[in-house]
């Protein structure tokens, strides 16, 4: 597959990549503003930088489109393996 037909592709499932990075942007903006940012370990936070993502193409493209929310379960799996308590 070429680089043109993939993201033509993605498009229909997530969305335009501007609208996506405007929206991710802003979540992760958000989410440095809270008190506890600093708190949280790094693959806690990445996790949380990964779901802005899934959650930015869920908005800007197809909400009901399966893989956008498998995503999300699975890095608020790997987020929730890195709790201590």
């Amino acid at each position: 597959m070429q680089t043109t037909d993939l993201l033509n592709e993605r498009q229909t499932t997530h969305g335009s990549f501007e609208m996506n990075a405007i929206v991710a942007q802003r979540l992760r903006a958000l989410f440095r503003e809270c008190t506890s940012w600093h708190a949280l370990p790094d693959v806690q936070k990445e996790s949380l930088d990964m779901i802005a993502t899934k959650v930015s193409r869920i908005l800007s493209g197809q909400g009901d489109f399966v893989g956008h929310w498998e995503d999300v379960e699975g890095y608020a799996a790997l987020a929730r393996k890195a709790c201590t308590r």
